[in-house]
């Protein structure tokens, strides 16, 4: 059985099933879910941030949930990330700081050190350009210490250390990372979906084969410049979708929504993918996410639903679309996979 965790603005989804059937069970109500990970070791164990209300976890696979640790519980939790060191949890927090958990989040210690940076002060988000917060955290499956932090807008920045000191951004590293992936298979690889492009056309999709030190940019046949989901095939490091818009506006105003979803793999370039997903018009731009377990498969979650494909990013098939009341129409925050 596969479970689908869907955070929005009102609750979370929990979607389970398989071949072709699906139930959906609300949960979270009234709260508002931000941010979700998931236990690599533990699958039922995950995590859901939230605005004003900190970090919760569930170990029964989102059957129940409880508050993870007062020293976040009044705060807005941007970004979580499980490692693979047993116990030990990142939480981003808007506005931008770093927390770190060694015992599932019953405690929690601040890595202040990321916001003494020289690039801090620079770090701001558009809409409200007074703060900026964390949007990602990626940890590095070959070294548990190892973690990236993408700061929402302004740099993405890195610690080898579990957080403890940090390098700062690189200068033609990407600005505005919305999603970071890494792979089992391919390290020292960093895979960026990114805002960038808006400004700079061809600065949508950014890769690092080293760890982050310099950066290509590998976009021929992306048309749409503003890129936010990304997601690998766990079984192929070639294989890769992003969600992709014009503009900002495009990707998150519900009156001019207008995104895609790309796809490419080890030969050729990238390839504008539609069979089976909603049309463009309409939709806000998509999350995208994969299984461990399952290769060649992809989820992807929009305003217009839950979907999958199963081969690879080609085509794909309605899961759940659209989401049941009072969550249908509403733009996902957060998405996360597990066995």
């Amino acid at each position: 059985m596969t479970t689908i965790y869907v955070a929005l603005d009102r609750g979370l989804v929990v979607v389970r099933g398989g071949n072709g059937r699906w139930e959906a069970e609300p949960r979270m109500e009234g709260m508002a879910p931000r941010c979700l990970a998931a236990d690599p070791a533990h699958p039922e164990r995950v995590w859901c941030g939230t605005v004003g209300a900190g970090a919760w976890r569930s170990s029964d696979g989102g059957a129940s949930w409880r508050l993870a640790g007062e020293s976040l519980a009044a705060l807005d939790v941007s970004a979580l990330a499980a490692g693979p060191n047993e116990d030990v949890v990142y939480a981003g927090i808007d506005p931008s700081a770093m927390w770190r958990s060694e015992d599932s989040g019953r405690s929690w210690e601040s890595l202040a050190a990321m916001n003494g940076l020289p690039s801090a002060p620079t770090w701001s988000f558009p809409p409200r350009p007074d703060t900026s917060h964390v949007r990602w955290i990626t940890l590095d499956p070959g070294s548990p210490d190892r973690l990236y932090v993408c700061i929402e807008a302004g740099a993405l920045v890195r610690s080898s250390d579990g957080g403890r000191t940090w390098t700062d951004r690189v200068p033609d590293g990407p600005f505005d990372t919305h999603t970071l992936a890494v792979h089992s298979e391919a390290p020292g690889r960093l895979y960026s979906a990114a805002g960038d492009g808006v400004m700079m056309p061809g600065h949508g999709y950014n890769e690092s084969h080293d760890g982050g030190d310099t950066w290509v940019r590998p976009d021929e046949g992306i048309e749409h410049h503003y890129l936010f989901g990304l997601a690998v095939d766990p079984g192929d490091p070639e294989t890769i979708v992003v969600s992709a818009a014009d503009s900002p506006f495009a990707a998150h105003n519900p009156r001019s929504a207008e995104s895609t979803v790309y796809r490419r793999g080890a030969v050729g370039p990238w390839r504008e993918v539609r069979e089976g997903l909603p049309g463009p018009r309409g939709t806000l731009r998509a999350l995208l996410a994969t299984n461990v377990e399952e290769r060649r498969v992809f989820y992807s979650v929009s305003n217009r639903g839950v979907h999958r494909s199963a081969d690879g990013g080609v085509s794909w098939e309605q899961v759940m679309a659209p989401l049941p009341d009072p969550f249908a129409g509403q733009s996902p925050n957060a998405i996360v996979v597990t066995p």
